[in-house]
């Protein structure tokens, strides 16, 4: 019976390390600022301002990164870029479009301004400003997943309509954890631009 209990103590203590582990990850690093206008649950309406971010293409049928999106990107704030400049990690890491325009992007540093971010020396990254805006947004839990991610925009999608917020993009998929997180520990959001009540 007392190696019983102590075999459960073990379990409980190595699930709070690995909670506590991921939760000590993702705050190491900046994340895109936003207020939050209303919210239900997992689903909030938030308020963004414009972001400066540095973006890639994806081929098609690969939105894990696999397909050296990923890399690009981190080669680039790892200081392959006009500059030689390190640019610190931030979450999320944005990925939007379909099958044949699929992006990857991360969120630059709030203090980095437009005219200090440095040019890429990689053709296939470009820099942009994300406008600000109102966005819907939907938090989930687990892996990558096309299954995943279509539940929770048609979730998005049907609160939206019953709150009366009109939808004005497709929707972006917005990923803060490393892929060795746990899925049920992960944070993801899919995020629709909007303009506000009908």
């Amino acid at each position: 019976m007392k190696k019983m209990w102590i075999a459960i103590f073990m379990v409980v203590v190595v699930g709070l390390l690995v909670v506590a582990g991921c939760h000590a990850t993702r705050s190491a690093y900046e994340s895109a600022s936003y207020q939050v206008l209303r919210a239900n649950g997992r689903l909030e309406v938030r308020e963004y301002p414009a972001l400066q971010v540095v973006e890639t293409p994806m081929a098609a049928g690969r939105r894990d990164g696999g397909d050296g999106s990923f890399m690009r990107l981190f080669r680039f704030i790892s200081g392959g870029n006009a500059a030689r400049q390190k640019i610190a990690m931030t979450t999320p890491v944005f990925m939007s479009g379909g099958d044949s325009n699929a992006t990857m992007a991360f969120v630059l540093p709030a203090k980095l301004t437009a005219d200090a971010v440095p040019k890429p020396t990689d053709a296939a990254v470009t820099v942009r400003e994300l406008p600000a805006g109102r966005f819907a947004v939907l938090s989930f839990c687990g892996g990558r997943s096309a299954k995943r991610e279509a539940a929770a925009l048609d979730r998005l999608r049907a609160w939206m309509q019953a709150e009366g917020w009109k939808p004005l993009s497709p929707p972006v998929y917005a990923y803060f954890d490393p892929p060795w997180t746990p899925g049920f520990l992960r944070r993801n959001e899919v995020m629709v631009r909007t303009e506000g009540r009908k």
